[in-house]
């Protein structure tokens, strides 16, 4: 139940305590939300108490009314603050220490008690502070693991986005190689409708010279017959008289040979569809290339800038790129898209005028985050600016080549253990590792010159590359 000194601070309308208390001119006050919605529901303005009219419309604030509701409600609070502070359950007295034996709180009474005998307290406040530092300490690792979680997140959202930047990507170089294959084609279509269609104008213009030789040599027989049979149909007395005349005339007319058809009229139709798709093809292969390794994208360091063909690499402004677990996050390092654990490949890379590049091979299990390449599964020849190593799992050591290298060949037989670098140029051997491989292993390329690019050299293109 309200005390009356409450019931005194609040408003006749909500009964509730004031808020916001305005006075009439009849000295009733009112919250003065309530009033005005009284007021609303009223034909006229009054006292919601008295019902004396009123006659302003924005009724004065009651200052000292507003103060007292809330001193009182400060008050209250405060008073519920207390009340609400817990109690020892056995001795019904504040709880102030903390025993470290029970880790509990107690009062006063139970340090007394029996059951707390020979037990060692703190202060609530002190005993406090310890828990919550180790709660912090506990709070720790959930807090690194929350941050984990959020990188891992932000690299997924990078990633999504990177999925359909590549995507967009691919799709454009595909549009264009295969725009250039239909190019290609419909050039080729062109020029072999053109080729058969000049051979039919031409071979149709000689039927048309032959037709009309033989057509005026036709006209020429048929007016000498003509004439030699109206004279055998004359009479007897003028058939005699102009014998020897039609006889000369008929004997002066040459005998031609017989006429021939011309070999090789016809359409060579043969020349023109047979084995049409396969000469179409090697048509095709002088606008097509093969390389043995083509770089894989998703493993190239973020300073690496890929050529679109895949098949070159230099280093660049660093990308923002998603920190895949494919990807190398120390020095410029790219591997090919494809391993090998089997057969015999080879390859050839061409280094240029670089000054600072590693080629060889890595195991697949090789560590891609944070390390260095003298541990295991790395194979290499390398040059920093004027000294050429030879990099193995073990150890490295240099080598001293005739000339400068300007290209490297890859030499990988698996099935025989051996991996072996050579210089195409001058057929020269530079190093061969003879062990057996248990991993799949992967190309890899490493450059740090900005304006250098490794490339990937195609191989002479034929049939049996496929």
């Amino acid at each position: 139940m309200a005390s009356g000194f409450e019931e005194d601070l609040s408003c006749p309308v909500c009964h509730d305590i004031f808020k916001d208390p305005v006075v009439l001119t009849c000295s009733h006050s009112f919250c003065k939300d309530c009033v005005k919605g009284w007021w609303r529901r009223k034909p006229v303005r009054e006292c919601p108490v008295c019902k004396s009219p009123s006659d302003k419309i924005n009724p004065p604030c009651n200052l000292v009314l507003k103060k007292l509701c809330e001193a009182f409600l400060l008050e209250r609070e405060q008073k519920a603050s207390t009340e609400s502070e817990p109690l020892c359950s056995l001795h019904s007295e504040k709880l102030k220490l903390f025993c470290l034996d029970h880790q509990q709180p107690v009062c006063v009474v139970c340090r007394d008690s029996k059951t707390h005998s020979d037990h060692r307290f703190r202060p609530i406040a002190e005993a406090a502070v310890d828990h919550r530092e180790k709660l912090q300490e506990s709070l720790k690792p959930l807090q690194n693991k929350l941050k984990i979680f959020q990188e891992v997140k932000g690299n997924c959202n990078q990633t999504a986005g990177h999925i359909k930047v590549q995507a967009k990507n691919t799709e454009r170089q595909i549009k264009e190689q295969f725009k250039k294959l239909r190019r290609f084609l419909q050039e080729e279509e062109e020029a072999r409708i053109t080729a058969l269609r000049e051979e039919e104008e031409q071979k149709s213009q000689m039927m048309k010279e032959k037709i009309k030789a033989l057509s005026r040599e036709i006209s020429s027989l048929s007016d000498t017959i003509r004439v030699t049979e109206e004279q055998l149909r004359a009479e007897d007395i003028s058939i005699l008289q102009s014998d020897k005349a039609v006889v000369e005339r008929v004997q002066r007319r040459p005998l031609l040979d017989d006429p021939q058809l011309t070999s090789g009229a016809l359409i060579d139709v043969a020349k023109h569809l047979g084995n049409l798709t396969y000469n179409i093809w090697n048509q095709m292969k002088k606008m097509a290339s093969f390389t043995p390794v083509v770089l894989d994208p998703n493993t190239a360091h973020p300073e690496f800038i890929l050529s679109e063909d895949l098949t070159s690499v230099r280093c660049g402004r660093r990308q923002n790129l998603p920190d895949n677990p494919e990807r190398f996050d120390y020095y410029g390092s790219v591997l090919g898209s494809e391993g090998f654990n089997s057969g015999t490949h080879s390859w050839v890379v061409e280094v240029g005028d670089s000054t600072s590049w590693h080629v060889g091979v890595v195991a697949e299990t090789y560590g891609r985050k944070g390390c260095r390449f003298a541990r295991p599964g790395f194979w290499a020849v390398a040059l920093s600016m004027t000294n050429y190593v030879i990099i193995s799992p073990l150890n490295t050591y240099p080598f001293c080549p005739k000339k400068k290298l300007q290209r490297i060949r890859v030499h990988l037989n698996l099935d025989e253990g051996k991996l072996s670098f050579s210089d195409p140029d001058t057929d020269a051997h530079i190093h061969t590792f003879n062990q057996t491989f248990t991993e799949k292993l992967f190309p890899l390329i490493l450059t740090s010159n900005e304006h250098r690019s490794l490339k990937i050299l195609p191989v002479p293109f034929n049939d049996n590359v496929w």
